[in-house]
């Protein structure tokens, strides 16, 4: 317990303020957070018994994230980048003497570099948010881009949060026990519960309708039990409890970042759609 607090009193005020300080160093901190991300994917991958191209995995997820933080992207452009990931990989796996090692070389590397790239959304979230509209409660506190992603970061939290405190609490039904033998559908269904009400006051107070800010809230929380879920069961098939030793008391990188892998990409979608129908304003 020691150690987490003392990791926790190091790495909140290095988080909040480099939020405080926007574009670009927001944008770098979640290239370098990717990027450490991809470290211990690659590790993980390896353990499983997938001999990985780190080089590939390391580089595409630190690259999607600055591209992403940065510019709009076009229309296709998202699918031509995963295309040339597989191309990519293809070709590295090529030097592989054995075929059957070059294969798991090509399935490893692909999957490693889209899975950790999928933080990126983060740093896409900064560009793609719509303005909020002058009358919103959180109008004038940040701009668009910080004031979604810190409606996603706190939805996020209050669902791992109420996930544990009512799992602790209730300790009803197993979920996904073969997986992840501490999860339980009570935490599931609180920390459900947290995540809309949190969402849909929070999207209210941007500029956007409550209902939608409750369905937002539902499909983030999905998404972010499945990342979850999805990084135990990487760790399982690796044999490995953290996914590494970088936060002391709280394992590694990917485990404190593993919901948003499935997370982001939600909100980042919300708000391309909000942007397209005028949803928020």
């Amino acid at each position: 317990m020691q150690q987490r607090l003392i990791s926790a009193a190091v790495l909140v005020p290095v988080v909040v303020g480099v939020f405080l300080l926007g574009t670009p160093w927001l944008t770098l901190g979640i290239a370098a957070v990717a990027a450490l991300a991809a470290v211990e994917v690659v590790r993980l991958l390896r353990a499983a018994g997938l001999p990985v191209t780190s080089l590939i995995v390391i580089v595409v997820p630190t690259l999607a994230a600055l591209v992403l933080g940065s510019f709009t992207i076009p229309e296709g452009a998202g699918i031509a980048a995963v295309a040339g990931v597989l191309v990519v990989a293809a070709i590295a796996a090529f030097r592989r003497p054995d075929v059957g090692d070059g294969f798991r070389d090509w399935t490893g590397t692909s999957f490693g570099a889209v899975y950790a790239s999928m933080l990126a959304f983060l740093a896409g979230i900064l560009v793609v948010a719509p303005a909020l509209p002058s009358d919103a409660p959180l109008h004038g506190w940040f701009d668009a881009g910080r004031t979604w992603l810190l409606v996603l970061v706190l939805t996020v939290w209050s669902f791992d949060s109420f996930a544990y405190l009512a799992g602790r609490t209730l300790k009803r039904g197993r979920f996904l026990n073969h997986i992840s033998p501490n999860k339980t559908w009570s935490g599931v269904v609180g920390g459900t519960i947290a995540a809309i009400v949190v969402a849909g006051v929070l999207t209210w107070a941007a500029g956007g309708g409550p209902i939608g800010g409750f369905v937002l809230g539902l499909v983030v929380a999905v998404a972010a039990q499945a990342g979850d879920v999805a990084e135990s069961m990487l760790k399982r098939t690796a044999g490995a409890k953290d996914s590494g030793t970088l936060i002391p008391g709280h394992g590694g990188v990917l485990d404190r970042v593993d919901s948003f892998l499935f997370a982001a990409p939600v909100m980042y979608g919300y708000l391309v759609l909000a942007g397209h129908f005028g949803w928020i304003g």
